[in-house]
């Protein structure tokens, strides 16, 4: 079955320590009076039938957005692909599509680039690229690849890459809008995406005035 709109479960990935912005739960950042969780939710739920967010901490407060709130099955924040194997194992759908929490600007066409990409190279998994570098979190994976994945985080492993490689994996090109996958590391990356935000509604405020 091809992947498309109605059997894709997005996994939004918020169960990072956030050790680089002194311990911050990132989807809970606020930028231009919002959290960044909601930022994600936005873009995602009109791209796929169903929303899990995959958190560690503040459960009650990921709760009131009303979608399921999965925690890793692995203690002590084992990173990404922990949280893709509780989210492969909580879907209800063939496929998931994973992305970060952080990352406030994603791409309208998302999960129709990757689904594409999936169909056409008959790939198990596919990964969004930005042009100059591979963007692992953002990825369309079949949960059929979840005993693969259970094995490999037990053998202690937690490379992604490493993980990837051992499938058959396929690019979705997005170097046309590199600037879609800005996220928050750092208090730096903070400020820069707070201000591109507030250049944003700026923007939207004036064009409105002119109407």
């Amino acid at each position: 079955m091809a992947p498309h709109k109605n059997n894709i479960t997005a996994v939004i990935l918020a169960g990072g320590k956030g050790r680089r912005i002194d311990g911050q739960d990132k989807g809970l950042i606020q930028l231009s009076g919002r959290p960044l969780i909601e930022y994600i939710i936005d873009a995602i739920a009109k791209q796929t039938s169903k929303i899990l967010i995959n958190a560690n901490r503040n459960i009650a407060r990921y709760s009131e957005y009303g979608h399921p709130v999965i925690a890793d099955t692995l203690s002590d924040f084992q990173g990404p692909l922990a949280g893709f194997a509780i989210g492969m194992e909580q879907a209800q759908t063939p496929y998931i599509v994973t992305l970060p929490c952080d990352g406030p600007f994603v791409p309208d066409d998302l999960v129709s680039r990757m689904a594409a990409v999936m169909a056409e190279k008959n790939a198990e998994i596919v990964v969004a690229h930005d042009g100059t570098r591979l963007q692992p979190v953002y990825a369309l994976l079949s949960v059929t690849l979840l005993p693969s994945l259970k094995s490999f985080l037990a053998s202690g492993d937690r490379k992604i890459d490493r993980w990837y490689a051992q499938h058959q994996f396929a690019l979705a090109d997005f170097s046309d809008r590199p600037e879609s996958f800005l996220n928050i590391n750092t208090p730096d990356d903070q400020e820069k995406i707070q201000a591109i935000l507030m250049n944003q509604v700026h923007s939207y405020q004036n064009a409105q005035e002119s109407i």
